[in-house]
């Protein structure tokens, strides 16, 4: 899998040379570059921002920084052609992971090129994602569906957020594009949701985790999404609190209906929703036993709540 992220702090990317993902950049799994959007100015202050179309507080990130930077990634990756105004002389890019940084300058750009429209030569399948605070949830569903994509493009906002023709003119032009938020609060720019989801989105790459049993029984993960049961290790009591017999008991399918009955009762006391969205159909009958004493109605498709 190829990713690309752009932001005016791509150093915050750094951080993702550690650990697993590290890791899996060494062993060829994954190949991450962090841009500068700077780089894709013009001016002398390197500019990505203005006052806001209508007033208001605030600065507003430009189509034309983002649309050079774009039409290169999307175009033929880190080292694209670009044509047209929004042209740039050159890209630093930092791969992360390696600790290394590439300064490598592109080949000048004809005259006659310069003054050709801006287009976007798609030579691979992209997936575009912007995080937005307005925008739909990101789930462990949509990690689950990216985690099969060719080439990720992380755009990273700051200020008052992007342009809205940024994300409109791309989809016009066929690209895939997405717009997600992780949770219901603002952050000072996309780079932290970035990291969120690139986290979800890699681990689930086949040889990414060391043992991949270990990624079926999490929260939110298979066709009825719960959340994960507690874990314990060792030793079997710690400043006078012990664990649970029954995981000590030996007797694995006694262990397996103690975890599930768990995570039943977890996810109706945190996230009710998750249980209103279960399928009655894929319930056995221990399951519909243990969502029953939690006073829910499971005789219908989908499980309802007997206090409403």
């Amino acid at each position: 899998m190829d990713i690309d992220i752009v932001s005016v702090f791509p150093e915050y990317f750094d951080v993702l040379g550690l650990s697993l993902l590290g890791k899996a950049q060494e062993h060829g799994l994954v190949r991450i570059a962090a841009h500068n959007l700077r780089d894709w100015t013009h001016d002398v202050h390197h500019s990505v921002d203005d006052t806001p179309v209508g007033g208001g507080a605030g600065m507003v990130m430009k189509p034309e920084v983002w649309g050079a930077c774009l039409d290169e990634l999307l175009g033929s990756g880190t080292s694209g052609n670009i044509t047209g105004d929004d042209c740039a002389d050159h890209a630093n890019t930092t791969h992360v992971g390696t600790a290394t940084q590439s300064a490598s300058t592109q080949s000048a750009t004809t005259e006659s090129a310069l003054t050709q429209p801006s287009t976007t030569s798609l030579t691979r399948h992209s997936t575009l994602i912007f995080p937005n605070p307005s925008a739909p949830l990101f789930t462990q569903r949509d990690a689950t569906e990216l985690s099969h994509a060719e080439h990720l493009v992380f755009a990273c906002g700051r200020y008052e957020g992007y342009d809205a023709r940024i994300p409109e003119y791309y989809r016009a032009q066929g690209v895939d594009v997405r717009e997600y938020s992780i949770g219901d609060y603002v952050l000072n720019g996309g780079e932290v949701a970035v990291s969120v989801m690139l986290e979800a989105i890699t681990r689930l790459l086949p040889g990414f985790m060391g043992n991949p049993e270990s990624i079926v029984e999490e929260s939110y993960t298979g066709g009825d999404a719960l959340l994960e049961h507690r874990q314990y290790t060792k030793p079997a009591v710690w400043r006078s609190l012990a664990v649970p017999d029954v995981l000590l008991s030996g007797d694995h399918a006694k262990v397996d209906r103690f975890r599930r009955d768990e995570a039943l009762e977890r996810t109706a006391r945190i996230r009710p929703d998750l249980i209103s969205a279960l399928d009655c159909g894929r319930l056995d009958k221990a399951d519909r036993k243990t969502l029953m004493t939690l006073g829910w109605e499971v005789s219908g498709s989908h499980p309802r709540r007997l206090d409403r």
